[in-house]
């Protein structure tokens, strides 16, 4: 059986070569946006394609977009984080009810 500290190494071993190994293996290519890429590949197939709708917030540039990304995974984060605190305190109280 492999000690817990070893696990652990192991595993932030591999989170790093899955972070950054792409970037290694990829290096000088260009990292799109899949929205554009998606824009342009119906643009491809449909030239005639009009939009629905309009963006409520025009391209402001990438620290812009950064900036909606890290707020997105912070709420999702933070909500995900707070379902599982639940679940693990209601069941933490249900166990210390069964036992006494």
């Amino acid at each position: 059986m492999m000690p817990k500290r070893c696990g652990n190494w192991l595993l932030v071993i591999g989170v790093l070569v899955l972070a950054f190994g792409p970037l290694l293996v990829l290096q000088g290519r260009q990292f799109g946006a899949t929205d554009g890429n998606f824009v342009s590949a119906i643009e491809n197939d449909h030239p005639n394609y009009k939009p629905w709708f309009e963006p409520i917030i025009k391209d402001s540039g990438p620290e812009v977009q950064t900036f909606l990304f890290a707020a997105q995974a912070g709420v999702g984060a933070g909500v995900t984080g707070y379902i599982l605190g639940l679940y693990k305190g209601r069941s933490e109280k249900r166990k210390k009810d069964e036992q006494g």
